[in-house]
């Protein structure tokens, strides 16, 4: 954590249908329920807030299993995604998490040709198909 025990927030860029899947997860997992302006108006949320540490696991999550998620993800139904569908969902997580997951995303941008937003939504379906156990649409 920083110094002052609060977790800093960055964006991905998902389809509908896994913000969605996103949105029932952390309804779930910690209470949010309006995921959509949930950390609205602030760059950095303190540690102890439900949403911020739900997000937080799912970050940590997601950095250390990327590679088993990378060959899970569907980055075909992905791509497919109309470029005006995909919406900004907010994480939050520790610095050095949000670090370590931006460089894996970018990495697998770069490996697939592919924007972020693509691998943003594909990485999080899976992680979220695996969560819930079932197929997730894109």
């Amino acid at each position: 954590m920083t110094t002052d025990d609060r977790y800093k927030l960055f964006g991905v860029y998902i389809s509908e249908p896994v913000f969605d899947a996103l949105e029932s997860h952390l309804y779930e997992e910690a209470g949010v329920v309006d995921y959509d302006n949930y950390f609205d108006g602030t760059d950095a949320v303190p540690a102890g807030d439900p949403g911020a540490d739900a997000t937080d696991r799912l970050v940590s999550d997601v950095v250390a299993d990327f590679a088993d998620l990378y060959d899970e993800a569907d980055f075909e139904a992905a791509r497919a995604v109309a470029s005006d569908s995909f919406v900004l969902a907010h994480l939050a997580a520790e610095p050095q998490t949000v670090t370590r997951a931006r460089e894996r995303f970018q990495a697998a941008a770069t490996i697939q040709e592919t924007d972020s937003r693509t691998v943003h939504t594909a990485i999080l379906s899976a992680y979220l198909a695996r969560e819930n156990g079932t197929g997730l649409d894109q």
